[in-house]
């Protein structure tokens, strides 16, 4: 008679919420080593290590927050722990982090043949979530070596920051050369950009079996636009707070520099094209009619849920600001209403904790334009998208997409994403119908507010298991930091 399986763990009586699965079934999961080892009804857990009661919650696949920035504004070895830890007290498993040379993160320029090992060496021992980074190509060397950052790294995808050239962080600037920590000779412009995508395209040639994760995002905004209208603004004095933020950079910027970035890719051949945070309806009709035009070029569109559930009449005011703006109510709705029709692929936090005495101007509190860009948020993603939906209509299928299946798939996380034999057992359990605000006393970021304050939620995560392992359990962290580096493809 054959021996019984032997699993590690089973986790019982939960309700799977699948990608592509319409239906939440009431089963079992059980998990061997680091992965799902099996998935069904009454499994049998006569020779499991342990068995854990599901209590009939949901079980959604480890959230991976495909948008965050660890070390921006913090020295990276303290932020990975303490953002890491706020990131798993929301599901997520895996923390992707946008990263580049330049001022803040290491605060150092040259070539990432030099940096990146030593932002590796910061990250190693100190993420309590899986991680991995996206690096921006900010001069003619690090486009050079994106090869090797494929090669010797798995860094598969890279990024632009479109008004870096004639547009500072937090607002009008006259020396972003210097904040970008570029040579006299490199120029931060529209042909960089067309550079950036013939060396990603040209990488991806050269790594035929890896060209469907190579891929390249884009923050669009125009700095020519921007800076006009900041000028205005200003000098009209008519507009406060967010509105005025969002009016100094308004969205026609953003639809412009999405039609020249969809333009360039199309000049480049670059087919794999991530929109990232569109925060209006303007944007998401620019991006939807670059898609009609160029339908060879992959586009993905990426949402925040700080766009999503935030406007710009928010109480939070400076507190919430972040680029591109915070927008109207009107803009809200929209991007809601695209998001149920399946124009967005998927959400994110854009997490960069910003602690409050750097976040805004000691002596001018509420004024806009000296108030820093950047918020945290990972640890209410899926709690507030599970709310939100759920009023508006929007499945819990598709919540997985949006949060887990889609952006592991698009950045080669081949073994992350899903409730499946084979997966990683990544697993945040959610338990919906109950009564809860959101109080940045109760996050483990150290940024100590949220503009996300005072917001109900009826959705709460109770359990984040990371490779089969709980790390985040009925309000505390479990265990040391476990996290570890996801050189993709990974699985």
């Amino acid at each position: 008679m054959p021996e019984k399986i032997h699993y590690d763990c089973v986790l019982r009586n939960v309700r799977a919420v699948r990608p592509g699965h319409k239906d939440t079934p009431p089963v079992d999961i059980a998990m061997q080593g680091e992965k799902i080892a099996a998935i069904g009804p009454s499994l049998d857990v006569s020779k499991a290590r342990q068995v854990i009661d599901g209590q009939g919650n949901y079980a959604f696949p480890g959230v991976v927050d495909a948008h965050m920035h660890t070390g921006i504004y913090s020295p990276l070895a303290a932020d990975a722990v303490t953002e890491s830890q706020a990131a798993a007290q929301g599901g997520v498993t895996s923390s992707l982090n946008y990263f580049r040379s330049g001022q803040y993160y290491l605060n150092k320029g040259g070539p990432y043949r030099d940096l990146f090992p030593e932002a590796l060496r910061l990250s190693a021992g100190n993420f309590h979530v899986d991680y991995a980074y996206h690096l921006a190509p900010v001069d003619s060397t690090q486009i050079q070596e994106i090869p090797q950052l494929i090669e010797e790294h798995g860094v598969t995808s890279y990024k632009i920051f479109m008004f870096y050239g004639g547009y500072g962080l937090h607002g009008a600037s006259a020396s972003q050369r210097d904040f970008l920590m570029i040579g006299a000779d490199e120029n931060y412009d529209i042909a960089h950009f067309e550079f950036v995508m013939r060396g990603v395209q040209a990488a991806a040639q050269k790594h035929p079996a890896l060209s469907d994760i190579i891929s390249l995002s884009l923050h669009c905004e125009t700095a020519e636009i921007m800076n006009a209208y900041t000028k205005i603004v200003q000098r009209e004095g008519k507009l406060q707070g967010l509105r005025a933020y969002s009016a100094a950079r308004p969205p026609h910027s953003e639809g412009l520099a999405i039609f020249i970035a969809g333009y360039l890719a199309n000049e480049t051949n670059c087919l794999n094209i991530n929109l990232l945070h569109l925060s209006s309806r303007k944007a998401v009709e620019a991006a939807m009619q670059m898609a009609q035009v160029f339908p060879h070029v992959n586009f993905r569109r990426e949402v925040t849920i700080g766009h999503l559930c935030l406007n710009y009449d928010s109480p939070a005011g400076s507190l919430a600001k972040v680029n591109p703006p915070i927008r109207s109510p009107e803009d809200v709705e929209y991007l809601w209403s695209a998001l149920l029709a399946g124009k967005l692929d998927w959400v994110t936090s854009d997490h960069a904790c910003c602690r409050h005495e750097m976040k805004v101007d000691q002596a001018k509190p509420t004024e806009i334009f000296k108030a820093k860009s950047g918020f945290g948020g990972s640890e209410w993603l899926l709690p507030a998208l599970i709310t939100e939906g759920e009023r508006r209509g929007l499945p819990l299928y598709r919540i997985a997409e949006l949060t887990a299946a889609n952006p592991a798939q698009r950045f080669g996380l081949r073994s992350k994403g899903q409730l499946a034999p084979g997966f990683d057992a990544d697993i945040a359990l959610v338990r919906t119908g109950v009564t809860d605000t959101i109080h940045a006393a109760n996050s483990a970021s150290t940024q100590g507010y949220t503009p996300f304050e005072g917001i109900e939620l009826n959705a709460r995560v109770v359990t984040t298991f990371l490779r089969g392992q709980p790390i985040y359990q009925d309000g505390k962290m479990v265990g040391p930091a476990r996290g570890k580096y996801l050189a993709r493809p990974y699985g």
